[in-house]
């Protein structure tokens, strides 16, 4: 059997073989460096947030008046109270790590509003969705009709209120809030009585929406109450789409919207531990490698557009100015943590460093703040940064959380035995063994680490070093000493021996750059160094909207993107690509006319991270066959005024979805859209310069079954092609294009609407 044990207010499952377990964030203390001043821009930010805008969704669905507006954005739009449930969980382990005596202020009022909302309701509810009671009540019923975010024409409300859950779970767990505890077990029991009288095949078509790790949540309850209720509902709750695959070992990603899958996945490690359930455990590490290895790129973020690439095929991810979005790694950097502590396997540290540095990290601007959406891999592109007022998006919500918990892993222990795991300047206190120890760094800048320990009265133990897979000449040396460590299987140092304070240990060891291609095996590569992504920054052009307004789509670049054939490329017979850099010191070099530097540094500038590498024989013809493809798509894009992707998540979001009996798919390479009812979406005409819609379905349009009205208007369209439809005329600011069925008929596939001029 698995042994789950509640240590300094952190959660863990462990083996009885392995026993790893993390310390708590107050046993670990961040010193002066990037992750400690990381962590002081977030807590800058986290102040800037007012508790009672926050509050106000909650207030208003309880009946009770409001103390100030809430926020706009997607605060207002139909995601209201998200942001206050991770803000919940920033609040507890920013007072956790930091012990910042207002933060636990603003933690004990928001418990105690969220508490009398649950009074007021009486029934243990307590939520910030848009007409909320209305919406349960027709869950409760069995009335359902979803896709992947909308339920019942409501935007993801399970995926809302986990973090709700989330949030309650994290101020008692990580800050000591009794009254959290309570609230939670409240909510906890009457969602359990919402969702009784359901089949286990209803429950399974409200999963089909995206609902975060809402099975997790349920067995966390377990784990504070050991009440098996909450254990079977999170069983209950795991959607057996995505958990059957991984069982079998079958990869079925490709297409799914990313972010959906992994909170889901980090259920499945928990339950499996719980149960011992070696079946759901396995699907938990399959998925961990399939995703980590075959979807992730050099800064080990994933996704294209929000969703899962092909593993074979890269070539979109490099288009797109929609990247790998933070979400993505705040939730794998969650189940890396978890498989590593059930597992003892340092590949999921190997990951979480590199994801951590480089994608977590550079997500969040180092002076001004603010937290950074999508992450596009495409040359010569750049990012956009939230504003404390005018951005309310996921990314904001997990990026308030990443920067609070960077003390999470750097150390963990078994019963007597000390594992350092990261090299980041720290200060540790195991105040129940007696033991301290400091840990000084200038990694990555500096290849070596310093600890100096502390213990009245001296005492053996054993101090367990990792040796990265990317260290290089790996020496220990003890007090001045070199020592002869034993490497162990598990990929650490083991130091075991007598230790008194003033003990000092020096890590040192060096580091090589290389070259790293993507997952697909093109010839596109980044330059990694250690742990460290290198990128050029190459211009500080066009950089329009990179510090958001409070539009829909605020968080999205909407400056041009430069033509993929201007990106430098590598050219060289040999292929020696990495003996072209030239070292300037502190992790720069330079390669012809550019300065690589580590990736979290760049920022408000146009970057290059992957570079095309070709030999002198095809750099010539590759480029004229993709200047011409570029010259074709650009051209495309700079007649565009709006666009939907159908079946891709946040675009139909951005687009005001709304349908009944609707479906979405992935085949081909291509997302759709059809209905047995009606979809709809609104497109912007800013200025009216659209004048004309191009439909694109993946079979042919059928006009006897199916109707297309423009504001309400049926239209004739003009059948360009087979499967390419023209809509002329075009006059209105906001187009609201709606598809109509007759006789329960299935409408084709459609694939993406674009408002063009003409």
């Amino acid at each position: 059997m698995r042994k789950i044990v509640f240590i300094g207010l952190v959660f863990c499952s462990l083996s009885v073989q392995a026993q790893m377990r993390p310390f708590s964030l107050q046993e670990v203390k961040l010193n002066d460096g990037i992750f400690k001043n990381a962590q002081d821009v977030d807590l800058k930010y986290i102040l800037a947030l007012n508790p009672d805008k926050l509050l106000a969704p909650y207030l208003l669905d309880a009946g009770l008046p409001p103390k100030t507006s809430r926020y706009g954005n997607w605060e207002s739009s139909g995601l209201d109270g998200h942001i206050g449930g991770h803000y919940l969980s920033a609040l507890a382990m920013m007072y956790a790590s930091t012990g910042n005596a207002e933060m636990k202020t603003r933690l004990d009022y928001m418990i105690a509003e969220l508490a009398q909302c649950q009074a007021k309701n009486g029934n243990g509810y307590v939520g910030g969705i848009p007409q909320g009671k209305v919406f349960w009540e027709r869950i409760h019923k069995g009335d359902i009709d979803g896709s992947s975010f909308g339920l019942n024409n409501t935007w993801v409300p399970l995926y809302n209120i986990h973090k709700l859950f989330a949030g309650l779970r994290d101020a008692y767990v990580y800050a000591g809030n009794q009254q959290a505890k309570q609230v939670l077990i409240g909510l906890g029991d009457w969602f359990i009585d919402l969702i009784q009288p359901l089949s286990d095949a209803q429950i399974q078509q409200i999963l089909r929406t995206e609902h975060g790790g809402i099975n997790e949540t349920f067995a966390d309850l377990y784990m504070l109450t050991q009440d098996r209720k909450y254990l079977q509902a999170a069983e209950r709750l795991s959607h057996r789409a995505l958990l059957d695959p991984l069982i079998a070992k079958q990869d079925k990603l490709t297409g799914l919207h990313a972010n959906t899958q992994i909170p889901k996945v980090i259920g499945f490690e928990k339950i499996g531990a719980l149960t011992n359930n070696g079946q759901w455990s396995a699907a938990a590490r399959y998925f961990w490698q399939n995703v980590s290895q075959t979807r992730s790129v050099a800064f080990g973020g994933n996704s294209m557009r929000e969703h899962f690439n092909p593993v074979n095929d890269f070539s979109k991810m490099l288009a797109t100015n929609q990247g790998p979005e933070t979400c993505n790694s705040f939730n794998m950097l969650r189940l890396s943590k978890a498989l590593f502590l059930d597992n003892q396997d340092v590949q999921y540290l190997n990951f979480y460093e590199r994801t951590m540095y480089n994608h977590i990290l550079s997500s969040q601007h180092p002076e001004k703040g603010g937290f950074v959406y999508f992450t596009p891999i495409r040359p010569n592109h750049y990012r956009v940064y939230s504003q404390p007022e005018t951005s309310m998006w996921c990314c904001v919500g997990s990026g308030i959380e990443n920067h609070t918990k960077y003390g999470e892993l750097i150390y963990s222990h078994t019963a007597d035995e000390v594992f350092v795991n990261l090299f980041i300047p720290s200060s540790l206190t195991w105040k129940e063994k007696g033991i301290s120890l400091t840990q000084k760094t200038d990694f990555p800048y500096q290849n070596q680490s310093e600890l100096v320990f502390k213990t009245v009265p001296p005492k053996r133990f054993a101090v367990n070093i990792r040796i990265p897979n990317w260290a290089q000449h790996y020496e220990v040396l003890v007090n001045g000493k070199k020592h002869n460590f034993v490497a162990q299987p598990a990929g650490y140092a083991a130091l075991n021996r007598k230790w008194k304070t003033g003990d000092r240990v020096i890590i040192r060891f060096k580091t090589a750059t290389h070259l790293e291609n993507l997952p697909d095996g093109s010839n596109w590569a980044a330059f990694v160094n250690g742990p460290i992504v290198l990128a050029a920054a190459t211009s500080t052009r066009d950089l329009t909207g990179q510090f958001a307004d409070d539009s829909r789509m605020g968080h999205e670049t909407k400056g041009p993107l430069y033509p993929l054939d201007k990106a430098f490329a590598l050219v060289d017979d040999s292929g020696h690509f990495v003996s072209k850099l030239k070292p300037l010191g502190n992790l720069r070099f330079s390669l012809d006319s550019l300065t690589l530097q580590p990736f979290f540094e760049i920022h408000e500038a146009r970057y290059q991270m992957y570079f095309p590498t070709f030999t002198g024989k095809n750099y010539e013809a590759h480029q004229q066959k993709l200047k011409q493809k570029e010259k074709e798509l650009l051209a495309k894009e700079a007649r565009t005024v709006d666009k939907v992707n159908c079946g891709e998540q946040q675009s139909e979001v951005d687009h005001q979805y709304k349908g009944e009996k609707s479906f979405t798919g992935y085949d081909d390479e291509h997302f759709w859209r059809s209905t047995r009812a009606y979809f709809a979406y609104q497109l912007q005409n800013k200025g009216l310069a659209g004048r004309q819609l191009e439909i694109t379905t993946l079979e042919n349009f059928n006009s006897g079954k199916v109707r297309i009205l423009i504001n309400g208007k049926p239209v004739e369209p003009i059948v360009k092609a087979d499967n390419l439809l023209l809509v002329t005329g075009i006059d209105a600011e906001w187009v609201e294009v709606r598809i109509e069925t007759t006789q329960n008929a299935l409408s084709p596939r459609f694939n993406q609407f674009r408002l063009m001029k003409e």
